[in-house]
């Protein structure tokens, strides 16, 4: 654990930094999430005995698992914390690690690995023998929900979308924009060029203006789901009438409809309120498949 700081100019954006410095995170936790840039921040909470880092170091790490910014230690630490950093980018959850020598571990009775009243145990081989607690925490981007068309269930869907954390981007024709509140991201047109990341959801909410030419474009916007706002009868006629067109069945699998949970809703208000219920249930069900590696981290560092 005898790693020396290094200074270094904090970097635009996380392809642009360079690994294992140890600049002040701050900027750079600020330009990453106005860029909407997913990244952990490892912060060291606590030490015991002598350690490299000391209690408030931070880092930062990438969703490629690199250490990008900040300094928490040497090898004997930091395959933990990229683990640890791993399982809270897959499932969005917080961590508390601790980082103990084997002795210690094997004296209360705990595994490498294992994890105790919200407490994750990994070993510590580094000859200093001492104990680090550090707090994981991943910063992602926010959900997004974008919607092609400007019927009202569309309109609904951008009234009621940040109410349950979803950024809003509508795609539809220049004349019928006015129709949605302001302050909100506007497309002109069923365009395929938007922002994307992980965590995109789309809706199709043509309603009979457009759907053919909406949903070929939504097709090709990376997603984690497509949704289609009409009768299983209307998307089965455009479902053949895209595989016409050449788009590969694999693709048009990914098109689900009728929109929304079955809540027996009648209203487009309502009808917007069940395709959100949807979407907070696929994100949830997503971060409960996942399970947490163990983080039996041994480096001889």
């Amino acid at each position: 654990m005898g790693d020396t700081p290094m200074k270094h100019t904090i970097p635009l954006t996380l392809a642009e930094a360079e690994p294992e410095v140890a600049s002040d995170v701050a900027p750079l936790m600020s330009r990453l999430q106005s860029g909407n840039e997913p990244f952990v921040l490892a912060t060291v909470v606590r030490t015991i005995s002598v350690t490299a880092a000391k209690a408030g170091a931070k880092a930062i790490v990438d969703r490629e698992g690199s250490i990008v910014a900040g300094w928490i230690g040497g090898g004997c630490v930091r395959a933990a914390v990229l683990k640890a950093a791993k399982a809270a980018f897959e499932d969005g959850e917080t961590r508390l690690i601790s980082i103990q020598p084997p002795e210690l571990l094997a004296e209360r009775g705990v595994e490498p690995g294992e994890e105790r009243e919200g407490v994750q145990f990994s070993r510590n081989m580094c000859p200093s023998q001492g104990t680090m607690d550090i707090f994981i925490e991943p910063v992602l981007p926010r959900p997004r929900l974008v919607v092609f068309g400007a019927s009202p269930v569309a309109v609904a869907l951008a009234q009621q979308a940040r109410s349950v954390g979803f950024d809003f981007t509508v795609c539809a024709p220049a004349e019928d924009l006015a129709v949605f509140p302001s302050g909100i991201d506007r497309n002109t047109g069923f365009c395929s060029d938007i922002q994307s990341n992980a965590e995109t959801y789309i809706v199709v909410s043509t309603q009979g203006r457009g759907d053919l030419a909406a949903l070929e474009e939504a097709i090709k916007v990376p997603a984690r789901h497509l949704g289609f706002v009409g009768s299983r009868r209307k998307l089965k006629t455009l479902l053949e009438k895209l595989a016409d067109k050449g788009i590969a069945p694999v693709e048009l699998d990914r098109i689900k409809g009728p929109a929304g949970l079955d809540l027996g809703a009648i209203t487009p208000e309502e009808i917007a309120l069940s395709i959100l219920a949807e979407l907070m249930m696929l994100r949830r069900q997503n971060q409960r498949r996942i399970s947490h590696p163990t983080l039996d981290a041994d480096s001889s560092g």
